[in-house]
């Protein structure tokens, strides 16, 4: 039997492929709260309007459908990788999310140059290079750098250096002793390659190579009576012995290995931990809390994990060993050994060294977990403490737990819109978010805008009898706070709480009031309503692009002769946006439904014609 319907989603529901694919659940403000991937979207997609054992938040989850998308892969594979991306892209409430959007840092090793330079990346690519990393600790990258510089003097300069073309004269670094001088011959490419080679060893986790070479110049150097220089090279080598020993041996074999384990407790939070292993050396570690995962399964929660964040690792590990198992396992190794191009071990150890790694994270995810507690815990007393200043500041009658902030955007009055935010109790609520389109005002005059905005707000508040807010925050200073108040007072509300926030000085604006009141800047009851209005400018910004991106793409599929609206939804749905169109080959229009091979040359052509954005 099927529920929570209505006739918009019968007929998607009809139209679903019997392919893999990823969804997208939406609610009725348009906003993606769920992804999904499925093997076969007409049975999976379905499967949520049947009535069945859903669990608890998928029953919330459904209530809130209101419509959905889909994109169709060729595999399953693909799908769950697509998955990831759109997580990562939109961050729906009902997905376990890894909010975390830190890259790591690597050493680059150019190997494929005359003479290779040594740098810190955090990009990652098939160009030839030597990579060495993660690294967790940015600062072992510069203290490791700045000693192998000190050591053999390789040049740092950008310049692309030939063997074959010598430059005429060296740079500075050369004259101070800082540089080799490639560019200028002084030393042949086998020479420098030599050097090259003992650098490798040394962040291969061969450190002893390295610091018997220092010792040799140290001695060298003593041996001339520069004894300035040998106590620089004593002081290298106790610097090397220090990076050697915070690296811990973790294995006798030259493994690079991630462990991940997880850590819950009774509230359900969940943490993940990642220790990074390389070359059998544990060279650092990590921890993420897991949004969103109240409810769900520990397999689940490390199966959304891994999921997310693989996808944006840009070097992947020969071994994964697991605190917890999670489902569809072939599906994770198919992915992720064809992204490393070699086959990679993911697998829960039982016994042994590795069992005891396992543990070592565990052990560490339960310390996260804690301390990230704590950390919340200050947090949330401080909010609540920045409501009751918040009051005080303003002269409130009681403190604003429920405050609505509104902003406006637009260009020029093009595609006008606003957004209304809701904060609880000094936390965003985005289930209570709401967006306008303006309807009346025609040309840039943002005061009108913000009267219509408000009369509608709350002249639907009224007629439907429902809660007021404790406090209306208003983004602007005295000409918006003017116009919205003097709308209140026309629909019978001249004694609701509203102020204005200019931006330039942080200023706050009351009603019949000529002089701010000056919250501190170091208040938390400011940073309150600073991130009140901040929101509701992301929130009627983003609303803003989508509205303008989509009109603009609409009207340029439209142009195309041949492009009806099944055509460029289908298009749209497939590619995702119109620079994805802009970006794909004939061959991959033509996998598009509904374009035949003639339509594909006529896209394929226009688009590189017209260059409107």
């Amino acid at each position: 039997m099927v529920i929570n319907m209505n006739e918009q989603l019968e007929e998607q529901l009809k139209g679903l492929p019997d392919r893999p694919g990823t969804y997208l659940m939406k609610d009725e403000l348009g906003e993606i709260i769920y992804v999904g991937k499925a093997k076969s979207l007409r049975k999976r997609v379905r499967s949520y309007f049947r009535r069945g054992n859903h669990t608890y938040k998928t029953k919330v989850l459904i209530e809130e459908i209101a419509d959905f998308d889909y994109i169709v892969t060729d595999t399953e594979v693909e799908a769950y990788i697509l998955e990831a991306n759109l997580i990562k892209k939109h961050q729906p409430r009902f997905n376990i999310r890894l909010k975390d959007d830190k890259t790591y840092p690597y050493i680059k090793v150019s190997i494929n140059e005359d003479f290779p330079r040594i740098f810190k990346t955090r990009i990652v690519k098939n160009d030839g290079a030597r990579y060495f990393g993660p690294f967790a600790d940015v600062n072992i990258i510069h203290k490791t750098l700045g000693l192998l510089q000190e050591l053999f003097a390789l040049r740092t300069c950008r310049k692309d250096l030939r063997a074959d073309k010598p430059e005429e004269r060296p740079c500075l670094n050369y004259y101070i002793g800082k540089c080799l001088a490639p560019c200028t011959g002084e030393i042949d490419v086998e020479s420098y390659r030599q050097l090259i080679d003992r650098v490798c060893l040394f962040l291969s986790g061969q450190q002893g190579e390295l610091i018997k070479r220092a010792e040799e110049m140290m001695y060298q150097a003593s041996e001339r009576k520069d004894f300035e220089k040998a106590a620089h090279y004593r002081d290298t080598i106790k610097a090397l012995e220090k990076i050697t020993a915070q690296q811990k041996v973790m294995s006798g074999k030259n493994l690079n290995q991630d462990v991940v384990a997880l850590a819950r407790n009774e509230e359900d939070w969940a943490c993940i931990q990642v220790l990074f292993i390389r070359n059998g050396r544990l060279i650092g570690q990590d921890y993420f809390i897991m949004e969103g995962s109240q409810g769900d399964s520990d397999r689940e929660i490390m199966g959304s994990f891994l999921q997310q964040y693989y996808d944006q690792a840009i070097s992947l590990p020969d071994e994964i060993l697991l605190g917890t198992m999670i489902g569809q396992l072939d599906l994770l190794k198919e992915w992720l050994s064809g992204k490393k191009g070699k086959k990679i071990r993911i697998y829960r150890p039982e016994r042994g060294e590795k069992k005891r790694l396992v543990e070592m994270a565990e052990d560490n995810a339960v310390e996260n977990l804690k301390k990230e507690l704590i950390r919340l815990k200050y947090q949330r007393e401080r909010t609540t403490e920045a409501v009751k200043i918040l009051q005080q500041h303003l002269g409130l009658a009681k403190p604003p737990d429920r405050i609505e902030g509104f902003d406006i955007s637009n260009i020029q009055g093009t595609d006008p819109v606003a957004s209304m935010v809701v904060f609880k109790g000094g936390y965003s609520s985005k289930k209570d978010y709401r967006r306008f389109k303006i309807k009346t005002i025609e040309g840039p005059d943002d005061f009108a805008m913000m009267q219509e905005v408000i009369e509608r707000r709350y002249s639907r508040l009224l007629s439907e009898d429902k809660s007021l807010p404790d406090l209306i925050l208003i983004d602007g200073g005295k000409g918006q706070l003017s116009a919205a108040y003097d709308i209140l007072c026309k629909i019978g509300l001249a004694e609701q709480e509203i102020i204005g926030l200019a931006k330039k000085e942080e200023e706050v604006f009351l009603p019949g009031q000529s002089e701010p009141i000056i919250i501190p800047r170091n208040s938390a009851a400011l940073h309150l309503i600073q991130r009140v209005r901040d929101e509701a400018h992301r929130f009627a910004v983003s609303y803003h692009r989508k509205l303008r991106s989509r009109r603009l793409t609409h009207t340029m599929l439209d142009d195309i002769p041949g492009i009806g609206p099944k055509r460029r939804d289908a298009l749209l749905r497939h590619f995702g946006s119109l620079a994805e169109i802009r970006e794909a080959s004939i061959g991959q229009l033509k996998a598009v439904d509904g374009v035949s091979s003639k339509t594909a040359r006529v896209i394929f052509d226009y688009l590189r014609e017209n260059t409107r954005p």
